[in-house]
């Protein structure tokens, strides 16, 4: 079994991730985020946005619609340029990007030599507002968030005035309409963004650029993503997107290969032109149409990086080394047998208290060993286990993930030991 199906075998076990709609037969690469998984993807949302957003005076939050005017998307170009070259297996009808195969070859699903020729696929997913399918009534999900901190830039200014240099953030869905998906969570149909749109005048892109070129590198520290496993892949002509003057890819080394993780972009003035010239609005800034830099970062292959870079073997156990702000739980409690009422009680009520400030879970399920092993492929970085010994001396014994190492705590102290370790 290699390392990418060991992490889906473990999503799948522990309550990460799930296949979606699985008793109907599945979606394809649909998934929905488990108990843990979703506790684990909330926490890397919320880390992005207290580092980006909480933490800085020049940034502001936004959560827009998913469905707006059709016209942003005529405006943006994605109407006309958000396309991906498709060809078809004239033999078995698969279809397939045109810059993942090599048409000079067979099919790699039927194995016969007879491609169609490639032609554009737009990727933006249609819908119709209102009871009729008609096309004056087409919109269209959103096919990527930061248009709407485009279009919104004069409300938010308005109602919180901000100088040059700034940014507006937003966290949320957007929907690709993918030819090709696959490899788990890495592309996907239905996905999250973490995007910030920095504006800034035209003679200070270069600077503000390398400044989020270092906070994009800061931000793999935080979430425990191995830089060793991280390089940046400069975007050249023609292949950049139609807005953008430079990109930077920050690529992975996934199990299946070196691949795209983020992406930091100069988007230059033109989506504020665009809008400015479609809409009729002056989207101006202290006399000029503010330039931007775009950090954006993918909230699904986070969870998959932060998986694959935390994910070890010790022998038969397995231990997924979260770094603790991470983790969907903290502490762990266990009873260290369940057949002992003052034992049982006695934990119930430290679990009680423990959950009051930290994520905590509550196992008395089994022996205590596979407690142990349960919670280290959960990730939890603190085991916690009420004993005969806390009956007589209020002391418990505290288990460290990583080490597998014990020590006597008092319980009095559990709450400040915690939060030191969180620190």
């Amino acid at each position: 079994m290699d390392l990418m199906e060991k992490i889906v075998s473990l999503c799948k076990r522990r309550g990460f991730v799930f296949p979606g709609s699985e008793i109907y037969g599945g979606l394809s690469n649909s998934w929905d985020y488990g108990p843990v998984g979703a506790q684990l993807k909330k926490n890397i949302k919320d880390l992005w946005w207290k580092t980006f957003v909480e933490e800085r005076d020049d940034v502001l939050g936004l959560d827009a619609a998913i469905i707006m005017n059709p016209k942003v998307w005529e405006a943006s170009g994605h109407v006309e340029g958000f396309t991906d070259p498709l060809v078809e297996c004239k033999s078995c009808h698969n279809r397939f990007r045109a810059d993942h195969v090599d048409t000079k070859k067979p099919c790699p699903e039927c194995k016969q030599l007879n491609w169609s020729t490639s032609k554009n696929f737009n990727l933006l997913m249609k819908t119709f507002l209102g009871s009729v399918e008609d096309e004056k009534d087409v919109a269209y999900l959103r096919g990527e968030t930061a248009q709407a901190m485009f279009v919104d830039l004069k409300n938010i200014l308005s109602t919180n005035p901000k100088k040059l240099p700034f940014g507006v953030a937003q966290v949320g869905k957007a929907f690709r309409n993918e030819i090709t998906t696959g490899n788990f969570l890495f592309r996907l149909r239905e996905f999250e963004i973490m995007e910030l749109e920095y504006f800034i005048e035209e003679k200070n892109w270069q600077e503000s650029f390398e400044f989020w070129r270092k906070e994009m590198w800061r931000w793999f520290g935080l979430v425990g993503i191995d830089p060793k496993m991280v390089h940046e892949h400069e975007i050249p002509d023609g292949e950049r997107a139609h807005y953008s003057k430079r990109t930077i890819d920050f690529e992975f080394d996934y199990p299946f290969g070196t691949k795209e993780l983020y992406g930091l972009a100069y988007r230059t003035d033109y989506d504020l032109k665009q809008h400015q010239k479609f809409s009729g609005q002056d989207l101006s800034l202290e006399g000029i149409v503010p330039h931007v830099i775009e950090p954006t970062w993918g909230v699904d292959r986070t969870f998959l990086a932060v998986l694959l870079s935390a994910y070890h073997e010790d022998g038969k156990r397995i231990v997924l080394k979260l770094t603790p702000r991470l983790a969907p739980y903290k502490v762990a409690v266990f009873p260290l047998v369940g057949n002992k009422e003052d034992i049982v009680a006695k934990a119930r009520i430290l679990y009680l208290s423990l959950k009051s400030h930290f994520s905590s879970v509550w196992d008395d399920r089994g022996n205590i060993g596979k407690r142990y092993y349960a919670q280290d492929e959960i990730g939890t970085p603190w085991c916690v286990t009420v004993d005969y010994q806390t009956l007589v001396d209020d002391t418990v014994t505290v288990r460290d993930r990583d080490t597998a190492q014990q020590e006597r705590v008092s319980i009095s102290q559990l709450d400040l030991y915690f939060q030191n370790k969180l620190k």
